[in-house]
């Protein structure tokens, strides 16, 4: 199964990682078009963007801070006002702090501005700007969440209460925009990408996979694709809307 002849995406932080996964995962699928949003990461958004277009999907790296409203609206209306159409929104850009979570005098209120402000509020206000054009196309918006969002653990307590919030977003914008928009979530577990490798290091990333693959039932991490399949599949299921799927391999199962 595939996306519709002429299909349009948006996927927020597209230019690496899983966002760059679902990019790939959507051209493959059949998109006409694929607009790689990044916010800083220019050069690995223009990288994916030229990749796409040699798999035959227009890829067009724009650049918003999903935090900002204004630069989200500017985005979607960029996106309709060239293509015409917009069939699917990809709320993968996330970020976080690395705090311990004892330590509650680090939680300041500019850390829960930085961290709810990306991926709670931005997730809203992308729905939220892109709602008509998706609704025309009876599209789909998929969410990037977090096992953090079940569980007290991850890299801080703001980004797993954040991850929480997202998953309630899910099911409420899919009452709300159903129904012709379906509106579901993601929810990796340990996933191999440079983040973690970028914020404590090579060897901490390391340890902490191979701590993470030791207790899941298969026996390894997720990569960027494993998490895009389960994106792709949501996109394509044609009847399932407010749903979390969770994606670590089982481990969520023996908690």
């Amino acid at each position: 199964m595939g996306l519709e002849k002429g299909s349009v995406a948006i996927v927020t932080g597209g230019g690496t990682g899983i966002g760059r996964a679902v990019c790939h995962a959507l051209a493959r699928a059949g998109a006409r078009a694929v607009i790689v949003n990044y916010s800083r990461s220019r050069d690995d958004a223009d990288k994916t963007a030229r990749e796409l277009a040699q798999a035959g999907s227009e890829g067009v790296a724009v650049q918003a801070n999903v935090a900002r409203e204004d630069e989200v609206k500017a985005l979607v209306a960029r996106t309709v006002d060239r293509f015409g159409r917009l069939d699917v929104l990809v709320n993968n850009a996330g970020t976080t702090r690395y705090l311990d979570f004892p330590n509650l005098d680090a939680v300041t209120d500019e850390v829960w501005d930085a961290i709810l402000g990306v991926n709670l509020l931005g997730a809203f206000y992308c729905s939220r700007a892109a709602a008509p054009a998706l609704r025309a196309a009876r599209g789909a918006i998929v969410n990037v969440a977090s096992i953090s969002g079940h569980r007290g653990a991850g890299s801080s307590l703001p980004y797993g209460v954040s991850k929480a919030a997202l998953i309630q977003l899910t099911r409420g914008l899919a009452i709300a925009l159903a129904p012709e928009v379906r509106v579901n979530s993601v929810s990796p577990g340990q996933v191999v990408t440079r983040w973690a490798r970028m914020a404590r290091g090579e060897a901490f990333a390391q340890a902490i996979e191979a701590e993470s693959a030791a207790q899941t039932p298969l026996g390894a991490c997720a990569n960027p694709e494993h998490v895009a399949q389960a994106v792709m599949g949501l996109i394509l299921s044609e009847f399932v809307t407010g749903q979390d799927l969770v994606v670590d391999g089982g481990r969520n199962a023996t908690y």
